[in-house]
C-alpha cells in the first residue's frame, strides 16, 4: 500500500473521530459564548485547503467580494505570493492556516499522518469559529479537496448559521480514482463523502455547464445553481514590445541553463534581450526605461518562437504527449530546413517554457534534459514566475499549449482562460467539454495526439516570425474576444460563447446570489424609516 493510500485510509478514520469529539465540545462552548451573536451581513469566509497564491479563482472571488464591500476573510496556507491587489483592499484579510509542527517530518509516516490530519482539522475549525469575530453571512469553499473541508464547512455553517457556497472546480473522488482506480473502496467512500456533504448548500457554482448538469442529475443538488466560467482579470493583455523588453530584462539572469547557451539570440542589456532590441546610435547611452529618448523596443527578427504551457505536473495532464510532439518537431524542422521537404518555408527554433510546480516535474524534466542535448531546433525549460510576471509571459508568447484532460471530463483548464485573456491562441488536448471554451479554428486548435500537435506547430510556425497561419489564428481570437459573438464549433453545432473579464462575469452571475437577502433587508429598513 502506498503512502498516499495509507494517508487516505487514515484520513477517514481520524476525521470521523475528530468530528464526533469536537462537535459536542464546540457546540457547548459556542452555545454559551458565541451562538447568540448576530450574523454580520456582507461578510464572507473563503476557504482554500491549499496554497492561497496558487488558487487564482478563489483569489479573484475574494477580490470581487471585497470590492463589493464585503468583509472578506481568505483562508488557506501560506506559500506563493498572492496577487498584489489583495494586499491593498481594505475589506480583505488573509488568514493563513498554521502548518503542522516541523518535528513531524522526522516521525515515521504512519505515526505522523494522524497527527497532521488532526492538526489540519483543528486549524480549520479554529479559524472559522474563533479568528473570524462575528458569524459570516457566507462561507465559500473550493471543491476539491473534499476531505475534510466539505464536512468541516457543513458543521461550521450549522453552528454559526452561515450560508454555504460550494465552488465546484472538479470532483475530488475522480482525482483519487486516477491513483487507485474507480473501483477501489477508498474511491467509493470518497464519492459517498463528497455527495453527502456537498449535496446541500445555499448556492452551488460550477466551472462548466457540463459539471452542473452532471451533478444536478446524479446527486440531486439542493440550493441555487449557477455556472461561473473562469475568466481572466482585467489586467491580462497581449504585451507591447516595451513590456516584452522589460520582462526579459528581469528574466534574463535566470536564463543561464547550459541548454539555452548559444541557443537563444545574444542579448546586450539594456539595449537588447533575447526577444527584443532597441535601434539606436552606438555612441548613445541610456537607462533602460527612458524609451522616450530613443526608439521604442522592437521584437527581434532572429528570435525563437516562444511556446508556453502551464501545468501542475499531475496525472491528469499527459506530459508524454508534449514530449513526443517536441521530438517530432525537432525531426521535422531538421528535414524542412535542409530542403528535404515539400514545405516551401522554414521552421523556426522553438523554446517551450513550462510554468508550474508538481510531483512529476523532476521525472519529466530529467527526460527533457537528456533528449535536448541532441536537439538543434527545440529547447524546453521549466520556470517558476511571480504572480505579476505570469500574465506578462503569456502576453509575450507566440502560442499556448494545454495538456489538461480532466479527471472527471467535466471541468475546464483555467490556463487556457488566462492565455485567451492575454490574446494568446492555444493548441489544446481534446476532451468531453472542451468545446465550452476552445472553438477549433476560431480561438485555437484542438489535437488528439502528439503527431497532430506537432503538425499544428509546423502549420502555424512556418516562415516565423512572419507566419501567416499564426497571424490569422491570433487575429481570429482577438476578433472573437472583442465581439463576444456566437461562434460555431467545428462539428457544426451552434453555441453561444460569451466572453468578458472576470469582473463582468462575476457581477452577472454571483452578485445577484449574494446580495438578494441583504438588499431585501436594507429595503425593508429603508421603508420602515
Amino acid at each position: 500500500m502506498t503512502e498516499d493510500t495509507t494517508s487516505e485510509a487514515l484520513s477517514f478514520k481520524v476525521v470521523v473521530a475528530v468530528f464526533v469529539s469536537l462537535f459536542f465540545v464546540l457546540c457547548t462552548v459556542w452555545t454559551y459564548k458565541y451562538v447568540r451573536r448576530p450574523q454580520k451581513l456582507r461578510s464572507i469566509a473563503i476557504i482554500v485547503l491549499g496554497d492561497v497564491g496558487r488558487s487564482p479563482r478563489m483569489m479573484y472571488h475574494a477580490e470581487s467580494f471585497a470590492k463589493l464591500g464585503f468583509d472578506t476573510y481568505l483562508i488557506g496556507y501560506r506559500g506563493s505570493k498572492p496577487v498584489p491587489s489583495l494586499t491593498f483592499l481594505p475589506h480583505l484579510r488573509l488568514c493563513y492556516l498554521s502548518e503542522p509542527p516541523s518535528f513531524l517530518r522526522e516521525v515515521p509516516f504512519v505515526l505522523a499522518a494522524p497527527v497532521k490530519i488532526l492538526h489540519q482539522v483543528t486549524s480549520i475549525l479554529y479559524t472559522l469559529m474563533f479568528r473570524i469575530p462575528s458569524p459570516p453571512e457566507f462561507i465559500m469553499v473550493q471543491n476539491p479537496p473534499s476531505i475534510p473541508t466539505l464536512a468541516l464547512v457543513w458543521l461550521v455553517g450549522r453552528v454559526r448559521s452561515s450560508k454555504i457556497i460550494i465552488d465546484w472546480h472538479n470532483l475530488g473522488y475522480s482525482i483519487l480514482a486516477l491513483k487507485l482506480g474507480a473501483s477501489h473502496p477508498f474511491v467509493k467512500i470518497a464519492k459517498w463523502f463528497e455527495r453527502i456533504f456537498g449535496r446541500s448548500a445555499y448556492a452551488h457554482l460550477f466551472v462548466t455547464r457540463a459539471m452542473q448538469d452532471h451533478l444536478v442529475t446524479e446527486w440531486g443538488l439542493i440550493g441555487q445553481k449557477a455556472v461561473l466560467h473562469d475568466r481572466p482579470p482585467s489586467h491580462f493583455h497581449q504585451c507591447s514590445s516595451p513590456e516584452v523588453h522589460e520582462l526579459f530584462l528581469r528574466l534574463g539572469p535566470s536564463l543561464t541553463s547550459p541548454s539555452l547557451k548559444d541557443y537563444l539570440p545574444i542579448s546586450n542589456t539594456p539595449y537588447s534581450t533575447q526577444f527584443t532590441t532597441i535601434a539606436m546610435s552606438p555612441s548613445r547611452t541610456i537607462q533602460p526605461s527612458l524609451y522616450s529618448l530613443v526608439n521604442m523596443p522592437e521584437l527581434r527578427n532572429d528570435r525563437v518562437a516562444l511556446l508556453v504551457s502551464s501545468t501542475s505536473w499531475t496525472p491528469d495532464e499527459d506530459f508524454t504527449i508534449l514530449l513526443d510532439a517536441l521530438k517530432l518537431y525537432e525531426k521535422r524542422a531538421s528535414e524542412v530546413n535542409r530542403g528535404e521537404s515539400s514545405n516551401p518555408g522554414k521552421l523556426p527554433r522553438i523554446w517551450m517554457v513550462i510554468t508550474g510546480k508538481g510531483p512529476l516535474k523532476a521525472k519529466y524534466m530529467a527526460d527533457v534534459d537528456r533528449l535536448q542535448e541532441e536537439w538543434s531546433y527545440v529547447r524546453c525549460s521549466s520556470l517558476w514566475l511571480e504572480a505579476e510576471d505570469y500574465p506578462l509571459l503569456l502576453g509575450s508568447a507566440d502560442l499556448g499549449i494545454c495538456l489538461h484532460s480532466s479527471s472527471c471530463a467535466l471541468d475546464l483548464p483555467m490556463k487556457v482562460v488566462d492565455m485567451f485573456g492575454c490574446g494568446l491562441p492555444v493548441c489544446a488536448l481534446d476532451f468531453a467539454c472542451l468545446s465550452e471554451l476552445v472553438k477549433d479554428g476560431v480561438n485555437g486548435l484542438v489535437f488528439q495526439h502528439a503527431r497532430e500537435l506537432a503538425g499544428q506547430w509546423e502549420m502555424l510556425l512556418t516562415s516565423f516570425p512572419n507566419a501567416p497561419a499564426l497571424a490569422k489564428l491570433r487575429s481570429s481570437l482577438q476578433l472573437a474576444l472583442r465581439s463576444r459573438a456566437s461562434q460555431r464549433v467545428r462539428h457544426g453545432e451552434s453555441t453561444n460563447w460569451e466572453w468578458g473579464t472576470w469582473t463582468d462575469n462575476w457581477n452577472r452571475v454571483v452578485r445577484p446570489l449574494v446580495l438578494t437577502d441583504v438588499e431585501r433587508l436594507e429595503s425593508t429598513m429603508s421603508s420602515c424609516n
